[in-house]
């Protein structure tokens, strides 16, 4: 199976695929969405094309993506939920099942720690996927969030089968 991990942010989407074959999993790739234009409109739509062309050159068969935490900015907080909207809409757009993940999750499943910071995920994510060098943190938060809906997938598919 391949999947498509992304980090969202309004500046800077984080996006990461890996190849998951039972228990292994191998770095395809990852990068960083910029967003560009002036208004916020624009920079949304600028992450749209981005993503919607990363969906299109790697063929993803499912998506995660990291849930959005509330801050004391709510300003912050909602044009981060416009961004996030955009990461969930390219994906179901495309007919992928999308996993959502809270952000202790992830670090809990790659590090060990619900509060890892982005220095230990990253290296987390760099012993996990042998040979990746992520393109900076937001590109090695959503590698993580991909490893960790391996994770989780390969758990349910496990139970389903020693339930069957």
């Amino acid at each position: 199976m391949r999947i498509l991990g992304i980090d969202p942010g309004l500046r800077t989407l984080g996006w990461g695929v890996i190849d998951v074959d039972g228990s292994r999993m191998s770095h395809v790739a990852n990068g960083s969405c910029p967003s560009t234009g002036e208004t916020l409109g624009e920079r949304l739509l600028s992450l749209f094309d981005q993503l919607s062309q990363v969906v299109r050159t790697y063929a993803p068969q499912a998506a995660a993506i990291e849930q959005t935490f509330v801050n004391k900015d709510g300003a912050g907080t909602l044009k981060l939920g416009q961004a996030r909207g955009v990461a969930l809409l390219v994906p179901a757009q495309a007919g992928l099942a999308i996993g959502e993940y809270a952000p202790n999750t992830v670090k809990k499943t790659v590090v060990g720690v619900g509060h890892a910071d982005k220095v230990q995920v990253m290296h987390m994510v760099r012993l996990q996927l042998p040979g990746c060098n992520p393109a900076g943190p937001d590109a090695a938060d959503a590698l993580a969030i991909a490893i960790c809906h391996a994770h989780h997938a390969f758990s349910r598919m496990r139970t389903a089968g020693a339930v069957a």
